[in-house]
């Protein structure tokens, strides 16, 4: 049984060693998993948003930050970018299918760091010399 986003249009990768440092997975592991990025895909996870919404949603990313982070999910198709031709244009950004997907796995990776945050926090400074 096949679990997981497939995209149709191209057949199934042979899976790849991720602790190989050669792997192309790794630019892709490191871009969801950079700070912006993890906060980006799970701020859509909510649904449509529009450029400003989501960068105030997001306290302390730039806009360059977020503009560079959404161009390369746009790239990767994680992300949908919708103009509508209005003056100005109105920008949309949403999850395509895959983003979903890899929006609820690191949603939980963030749950887990807000619920463990401080915990941390508390043994590393009871830990430092």
């Amino acid at each position: 049984m096949d679990v997981g986003f497939q995209n149709s249009k191209l057949p199934p990768a042979p899976q790849r060693d991720v602790f190989d440092s050669d792997c192309p997975a790794r630019t892709v592991l490191d871009k969801l998993t950079s700070r912006w990025g993890v906060l980006i895909l799970s701020a859509l996870r909510c649904g449509p948003m529009r450029f400003h919404a989501l960068r105030d949603n997001i306290g302390g990313i730039s806009e360059k930050m977020l503009s560079q982070n959404l161009r390369t999910f746009t790239h990767y198709g994680l992300v949908d970018r919708t103009v509508e031709p209005t003056a100005p244009p109105q920008v949309t950004y949403a999850l395509t299918p895959m983003g979903k997907e890899v929006a609820e796995q690191l949603h939980g990776l963030l749950s887990w760091v807000s619920v463990n945050a401080e915990a941390i926090v508390q043994f590393q400074s009871e830990s430092s010399p």
